[in-house]
């Protein structure tokens, strides 16, 4: 098996968990398999990584948490960002980027995906996406959304775009014939002895061919994970997006930037003070085709706070939604489109009606209840503009990664583009480094006679691990794969980190929020570490405990994050804070994470990224 690495070719000891400190706890791998690339998920990102790849002859594995399609590409309702129509121009697209990004996009990486956009959708089409088009002559029908001065947004199936892209990227990967591991929940990077990806572990839910805790060895990797909104008690996210690709990244010595940037949509359906879990979205695009944001007394609050009134950015949108429920103690606003009419609302927003009608609400002759509730986050896993991350053979891109495109705030139906942008770029670096010869075999150096598992790290007994060749491999786990002072927090910690993150690191923040949540998840690892201590005894290693271990990190680092950007800028309101300051916090926050469990957290010199590698950080004790 083969691999890139810019490196001379080196015998390699055998790969083992990457940061054995913080590694969560779980059994050894009881099965491997090999790849030359590991994609991990499933959405317009990775399917497109895993299609480029497999193109160029490499073998590629997909791992996806629930089915192949079942990515959180599906869930896109509005489309997909390009310059495509007439009189527009990347420079228009780039210009509006920018400034949705509130002074911390990097430049280059927008200026990188508004020229290589159209071309990528291009070739999406070819792949198989059917967009809608104009009956008569056949060209691509383009809305407007938030932020946006032209109508540049693809869409299929009205308000199905997501459905649309997953259906024909899914059905290109089986038809390429390309490995798939389904209902997998990927737990931790596998290393070499030089500190280079090796693969990573997972586990398999069900039963099978592969099942329970188990290994793909590849020499590149690639997180396209997408979210982490579960972080919040209401989002639109799916109930799988728990942060997993961020926290594998941290645990194997990555860098992730501007995770307190989190994204509320400002027009999710409102169910209810008590709802919980995954929300209905109302699309931009229905602003964008004309519909009114108004309170219960039918008055259109957002004209005079933003040029574009319903159309400024969403960070914009969602904070005068707030201010106004705000001002008349109101849970919610509405959004009045019922001068649509039925024909247009079951043409162009099918899915939207559906839900609505699901509900309770006909948004054809009332109009629909909506609040702001956690939708994408900004930031992520740190890339260059080739998707890699401070780690050598991983990668990143889609929704889990931080390419510098959003900065502050993503801009409307950006995020589709992005995934599929440097999901390409990814693929050319890695299949250019197979096709120059510039690669390493990983299993050189393995044990005489070690099979795939041992390889992976299999436990043969109590606390005994075999194929390990390595003469610095001190920290030695135990028999579930962690060392001893590692706990898994139990499953109901779960609700606990979401109504602590919903009520101290929502929408509006403060000085005060932020560190009382800061206090109530270190209380949460405490006990769970007390009680390891004290009785030996930790939650068992599950889905729902390695979830809710992911989530307390990221939780842990969006605070973090938060609490030191004592600013208010794109979607980080500081009610303590309420105004940007470019002079001290026009940069980016960069974040490791420590053996010892600690974050450290230091800044950038400016908006731009430096180059990937791993900088000396100032260490904080705690977040």
């Amino acid at each position: 098996m083969s691999r890139p690495t810019g490196r001379p070719s080196a015998a390699a000891p055998a790969p083992r968990a990457a940061t054995p400190a913080t590694a969560l706890r779980a059994p050894a791998p009881g099965w491997a398999i090999e790849a030359d690339v590991v994609v991990v998920g499933s959405g317009v990102a990775g399917l497109t990584v895993a299609l480029r790849c497999a193109a160029a002859g490499a073998r590629v594995t997909v791992v996806t948490k629930a089915r192949l399609d079942d990515g959180s590409t599906r869930w896109a309702q509005g489309g997909i960002a390009a310059a495509l129509g007439e009189g527009d121009t990347p420079e228009q697209h780039l210009d509006d980027t920018l400034v949705a990004g509130a002074g911390l996009c990097d430049e280059r990486a927008v200026r990188t995906l508004v020229t290589e956009g159209p071309d990528a959708v291009r070739r999406l089409i070819a792949t198989g996406a059917r967009f809608d088009a104009d009956d008569d002559t056949g060209e691509i029908l383009l809305t407007r959304e938030g932020g946006h001065h032209r109508r540049r947004i693809a869409h299929a199936g009205g308000d199905a775009t997501g459905a649309e892209i997953s259906r024909a990227l899914v059905e290109a990967v089986r038809a390429a014939g390309i490995d798939t591991v389904e209902n997998a929940l990927v737990l931790d990077l596998l290393k070499d002895g030089a500190g280079r990806t090796a693969g990573v572990t997972l586990h398999v839910m069900g039963e099978g061919r592969r099942d329970g805790v188990g290994a793909v060895r590849a020499g590149a990797v690639v997180l396209a994970t997408g979210g982490m909104g579960q972080i919040f008690s209401a989002t639109t996210n799916p109930a799988v997006s728990t942060g997993d690709g961020v926290a594998l990244a941290l645990r194997a010595g990555a860098e992730v930037s501007d995770l307190e940037f989190v994204q509320f949509h400002p027009t999710v359906l409102w169910l209810g003070p008590e709802a919980e879990g995954q929300q209905p979205l109302v699309s931009e695009a229905v602003r964008g085709e004309g519909a009114h944001l108004v309170d219960a007394d039918g008055v259109r609050f957002m004209r005079g706070q933003h040029e574009l009134a319903e159309l400024a950015p969403r960070d914009i949108v969602a904070k005068g939604i707030m201010r106004r429920m705000r001002e008349r103690g109101a849970e919610h606003m509405y959004l009045d489109a019922r001068h649509f009419g039925a024909e247009m609302w079951e043409r162009r927003f099918p899915t939207i009606l559906a839900a609505c009608r699901t509900h309770g609400i006909d948004p054809v002759t009332e109009p629909i209840p909506v609040a702001p509730a956690a939708h994408y986050a900004s930031g992520g896993v740190r890339t260059d503009l080739r998707g890699r991350t401070t780690v050598p053979g991983l990668y990143a891109c889609g929704e889990v990664a931080c390419t510098g495109v959003h900065g502050a705030n993503r801009l409307a139906s950006n995020s589709l583009l992005e995934g599929l942008v440097f999901a390409e770029r990814i693929a050319e670096d890695i299949t250019e480094g197979i096709a120059e010869g510039v690669t390493e075999d990983i299993t050189e150096g393995i044990a005489a006679g070690a099979g795939p598992a041992e390889a992976a790290g299999r436990t043969e007994g109590p606390g005994e691990r075999t194929g390990s060749s390595d003469p610095d491999a001190t920290d030695t786990p135990d028999a579930l794969g962690a060392p001893a002072g590692a706990p898994l927090l139990a499953s109901e910690a779960r609700y606990e980190i979401q109504h602590i993150m919903t009520h101290g690191a929502g929408v509006l923040r403060s000085a005060e929020s932020l560190a009382r949540a800061a206090d109530r998840l270190d209380r949460v690892h405490d006990d769970a570490a007390a009680q390891l201590r004290r009785d030996g005894k930790t939650a068992e290693p599950g889905v729902e405990t390695w979830e809710a271990t992911n989530l307390h990190l990221v939780a842990r680092v969006l605070v973090a994050a938060a609490l030191r950007r004592e600013e208010t800028r794109g979607c980080h309101w500081r009610e303590d804070r309420p105004e940007r300051d470019d002079a001290v916090w026009r940069r980016h926050l960069l974040v490791t994470l420590r053996p010892d469990g600690a974050l450290d957290v230091r800044s950038t010199d400016s908006e731009a990224f430096p180059p990937p590698t791993t900088p000396r950080a100032e260490t904080e004790s705690r977040p």
